[in-house]
């Protein structure tokens, strides 16, 4: 049951690190091309640093969410990453970056309901809006792992959860089924 919970969290992270994402590239489509007369920066292109964050932000977001899912559907125990605690600590990297992401976009662009008319700002909205619930995703994601982790004291188990020393890869005993 708890494999089909944290399953559905990195899918749904998946959906908002994409919806993130589409919304960065469009943020910053439209200030690096802006047409002639626009009022915005009287006309001169320009680039948030902000959203280039969070552009990377859901980039990273969305590999991670896809390797989660193909890990714990599959029971794959790469080397790399495969421990609780390797997940916990990816987990935490990735709150760290969409929750300074989020926070600042917050303090820069917190209330445009003065211009909702536009589609910049209407863009600008929803691109806070998704890298909070982002974050607030990955909030329960990480939660669940780090309980999972220390319920059954497995923080150097595989994170797919349903670790079988006779089956696993990475045990030290390799034991033939019976």
């Amino acid at each position: 049951m708890l494999g089909i919970i944290r399953t559905s969290l990195y899918c749904i992270f998946f959906l908002f690190s994409l919806v993130l994402f589409g919304l960065a590239a469009a943020r910053l489509e439209y200030t690096t091309h802006l047409p002639p007369g626009d009022p915005l920066n009287n006309g001169h292109n320009f680039f948030d640093p902000i959203v280039v964050e969070l552009l990377f932000s859901a980039i990273l977001g969305m590999g991670w969410a896809a390797y989660g899912v193909l890990t714990i559907h599959h029971m794959r125990e790469d080397r790399w990453i495969f421990s609780f605690a390797s997940e916990i600590l990816v987990l935490c990297i990735l709150f760290l970056l969409y929750l300074v992401g989020a926070a600042i976009a917050t303090s820069i662009w917190g209330d445009l309901s003065f211009c909702q008319q536009y589609r910049a700002c209407r863009i600008l909205t929803a691109l806070v809006a998704f890298s909070w619930m982002s974050w607030i995703i990955l909030t329960f994601s990480l939660t669940a792992s780090v309980f999972v982790a220390i319920a059954n004291a497995a923080f150097f188990s595989p994170f797919h959860g349903r670790w079988n020393p006779r089956e696993s890869t990475y045990s030290d005993r390799r034991m033939s089924r019976v």
